[in-house]
C-alpha cells in the first residue's frame, strides 16, 4: 500500500477540517482576551491559567493547551496591551496632535494602563517581557519622529520620548494636575520643533 494514500501511516500527519481550526482560533483568542482583562483589572498577580480559564468560561484544560506556561500568557496579553496602546496613541496624534496626547492619557481606562505600567516594570526581570518593553519604546519613539518628520536617532525625540513617559507615569499613578503635564509637555514639543533648522 503506498503509505501516502493511507491516513494511519506514521510518517503522514492529518489535518483538521477548517471549522475545527477556526474554533481553536477562537478559544485562545478569548483566552487571551481574558488574560488581558484580568491583567487590567488586578495587575500581574491576577493573571493565572485557572483565572484566566474561568474569566473566559473555559475549562482550566484548554488554557494550558493553548498556552504551555504562564510566562508564556503574560508575555502575549502583555504584547496585545502594547500594541493596542501604540494605534491608539498613533491615531489620536494623526486626530488631535502630539500636544493634546495628555488629554489621551487622562481620559483612557486608568485600569489598563496601570497593567501595562506594572509588566513594564516587571519586564525589567524577565528578558522575554524586556523584548516587548523595548516594542512599546520604539514604538512610541517611531511615533513622535514621524510627527515631528525627524529621524528616530535625533536626540530631540527620544528627549520628547522621555519627557512624554515621564508625564505618563506621573498621571496614570500619582494623578497630578493636568494643567502642569499640558504645559510641560507643551514646552517641551517647542522646544524640539525650534531646534529644527529652517527649511
Amino acid at each position: 500500500m503506498n503509505p501516502h494514500q493511507d491516513p494511519t501511516h506514521t510518517g503522514e500527519r492529518t489535518h483538521p477540517h477548517p471549522p475545527t481550526q477556526a474554533r481553536a482560533r477562537r478559544r485562545r483568542a478569548t483566552l487571551l482576551a481574558a488574560a488581558v482583562d484580568l491583567l487590567t483589572q488586578g495587575g500581574f498577580a491576577a493573571v493565572t491559567h485557572r483565572a484566566v480559564a474561568h474569566h473566559a468560561n473555559l475549562p482550566l484544560a484548554a488554557t494550558t493547551y493553548y498556552f504551555a506556561s504562564r510566562d508564556q500568557l503574560l508575555a502575549e496579553a502583555f504584547a496585545q496591551l502594547v500594541e493596542t496602546e501604540l494605534t491608539t496613541t498613533r491615531t489620536w496624534i494623526t486626530d488631535h496632535g502630539l500636544a493634546a496626547l495628555i488629554d489621551q492619557i487622562a481620559t483612557a481606562d486608568r485600569t489598563r494602563q496601570l497593567g501595562l505600567w506594572e509588566l513594564y516594570v516587571h519586564a525589567g526581570r524577565e528578558p522575554v517581557l524586556q523584548q516587548i518593553a523595548r516594542r512599546w519604546a520604539d514604538g512610541c519613539i517611531h511615533i513622535i519622529a514621524d510627527t515631528l518628520h525627524l529621524p528616530e536617532t535625533d536626540t530631540r525625540v527620544r528627549l520628547l520620548y522621555t519627557t512624554l513617559s515621564t508625564l505618563w507615569l506621573e498621571q496614570v499613578v500619582e494623578q497630578r494636575p493636568l494643567d502642569e503635564a499640558r504645559t510641560l509637555l507643551t514646552l517641551a514639543i517647542k522646544t524640539a520643533e525650534n531646534a529644527l533648522p529652517p527649511p
